[in-house]
């Protein structure tokens, strides 16, 4: 797989000159100043001397300054085209999530825009750095039933950090690349410390495609701002970790502070902490009993959002400490006591641990084929050196009670705003940025959500990514929910589970996947051994 040359960094200690002379506009065939094309270099140029994991770049004609400008620079700046824009922003959000840089998606005016928002949507809440360049006709143009024109300034409204406007008919090549660096930094949260998509809409007036001479351009070094010191918490309140979704970073804190201070680590599957002697695989049966009544301080990593025992006791009388690796904070349960960049607590007595351990050690495997065996299997076969991206819904709690791995792979979810769509082209994403094998475990419908991005485009990287399916033919979540109450009954399959009947195999065959379908657990562990890239466990809800 190529691996782009990355630009500068943030924390460089000068700015960094073009070599190239500037020169005065260029004029097309028809005397017309090639004001587009300039603004399209510059905007490719200038991101190519920052932190960027690549730009994924839909196919289309209003932005078509900028695919010529990537294009020509897809040595520095990693180039991927989509041609569904929807899939596209989750493949940037992906790149995004997995690197910790900066992710690019652009796309032409119109409807286009619009398909971005459910990705856009997961990078606010979930902290991701995305710029998001939205090509767009001139303003006079917007209200005129011009083709593909819409009003697309703050067309995202809160789900976007910042709005960031250019005019190919309005600035200079310094002002172009000033407000592009400040949008990039913006979304990388880099003096805020609060990452998330930016829109840096782009008005683009004809002549949109000819040549262009490198930019002389003047990129900023601009410093990130600092944490806070180390908060000492006090001896005394019985206390567990709670992990929730979190990055490979804040989840090995997790881990470290937990083992440091010896106590319970009650950890999700995506928190990037379930691993070592104080992971508590079945922490979420143990919280409604005696161990979990005991508990007076929790100390949270993360953004946990899987189980209602967890959401009890974020939400009950235990002393709750938050720690948080941007600006803001996650207390769903408003009872947060202290947030703090960082915390330390002192070993603590042997014995609370030690509990949790003997009555986690009680529970046994699953015997029944189903959700709770496919993320069994999944979890036994991966290893360190590999990545899982779980979807949302039954499956991710399945994993939330498989046993702890001495070797776990990295794992990824969007639990920004826990959504079914998009894990596929995100996965895509992931495996791109990292370069490491890559499985996704989703359910059936999530997988119908995401079924374009199945698509493997022949000129275009896709990323080592194996699709496993947990196939219960519906929505098997509702049936852990009131609305499988039997007053519901009447009403349950056909408004809430919702089962399709599709054969997924070949579905992902049709698009050139090696598709095999498994009925038991050994059929699965035979499956992953083997070289299927799309794997349908069926079993019933």
């Amino acid at each position: 797989m190529r691996r782009p040359r990355r630009g500068g960094s943030l924390g460089s200690s000068a700015s960094r000159v073009s070599s190239e002379p500037a020169e005065a506009t260029r004029l097309d065939a028809e005397g017309r100043a090639m004001h587009s094309v300039e603004l399209g270099s510059v905007i490719a140029h200038t991101l190519a001397q920052l932190p960027v994991v690549g730009v994924v770049s839909g196919a289309g004609s209003r932005n078509a300054p900028l695919s010529l400008a990537f294009h020509q620079l897809a040595e520095e700046l990693a180039l991927h085209v989509a041609i569904d824009e929807r899939s596209g922003a989750f493949r940037a959000l992906g790149l995004a999530k997995a690197s910790g840089k900066l992710a690019v998606i652009s796309v032409t005016s119109g409807s286009a825009v619009a398909n971005l928002a459910p990705a856009i949507l997961e990078a606010k809440h979930a902290g991701v750095a995305l710029l998001v360049i939205t090509a767009d006709r001139p303003m006079q143009d917007v209200g005129t039933g011009s083709s593909q024109t819409t009003n697309q300034v703050g067309i995202f409204g809160s789900s976007v950090i910042d709005v960031v406007r250019l005019s190919s008919e309005s600035g200079t090549p310094a002002a172009w690349s000033a407000a592009v660096q400040r949008a990039a930094h913006l979304a990388l949260g880099t003096r805020t410390r609060e990452p998330g998509p930016v829109q840096l809409n782009v008005e683009f007036t004809p002549p949109l495609v000819g040549r262009a001479s490198a930019p002389r351009l003047r990129v900023a070094s601009v410093t990130p701002s600092l944490e806070s010191e180390v908060v000492t918490l006090p001896d005394g309140p019985l206390t567990v970790v709670v992990a929730g979704d979190a990055s490979w970073q804040q989840g090995q804190a997790a881990r470290r502070f937990a083992e440091a201070a010896g106590v319970p680590l009650l950890a999700e599957p995506s928190s990037n902490a379930r691993a070592g002697r104080c992971a508590i695989a079945n922490y979420r049966s143990l919280l409604g009993g005696e161990l979990g009544a005991q508990v007076q301080r929790v100390v949270v990593f993360g953004h946990p959002t899987l189980s209602r025992p967890q959401a009890a006791l974020l939400s009950g009388e235990a002393e709750v400490v938050v720690v948080s690796d941007r600006a803001s904070w996650h207390d769903a349960g408003h009872r947060a006591s202290l947030v703090a960049d960082r915390v330390a607590l002192s070993a603590q007595p042997p014995e609370w641990l030690s509990a949790w351990q003997q009555a986690d050690a009680g529970f046994g495997a699953p015997s029944r084929w189903g959700g709770r065996q496919v993320a069994d299997a999944l979890w036994q076969h991966l290893t360190g050196s590999e990545n899982l991206v779980l979807g949302a819904s039954s499956i991710i709690r399945d994993a939330d009670l498989t046993p702890v791995s001495p070797d776990p792979p990295r794992v990824y979810a969007s639990r920004g705003q826990a959504g079914i769509d998009g894990t596929v082209a995100t996965a895509s994403g992931i495996a791109l940025a990292t370069g490491r094998p890559t499985t996704v475990l989703l359910g059936d419908l999530a997988a119908q959500h995401d079924i374009g991005s199945l698509a493997r485009a022949p000129l275009e990287e896709f990323g080592p990514v194996r699709v496993v399916v947990a196939d219960d033919n519906g929505g098997g979540l509702f049936h852990r929910l009131e609305q499988a109450a039997p007053e519901y009954s009447a009403a349950f399959e056909r408004v809430f589970a919702t089962p399709q009947q599709l054969d997924l195999v070949r579905i992902a065959a049709a698009f050139g996947w090696r598709a095999v379908g498994v009925g038991d657990v050994d059929q699965l562990r035979s499956a992953l051994a083997g070289d299927a890239e799309f794997i349908v466990a069926r079993y019933q809800r």
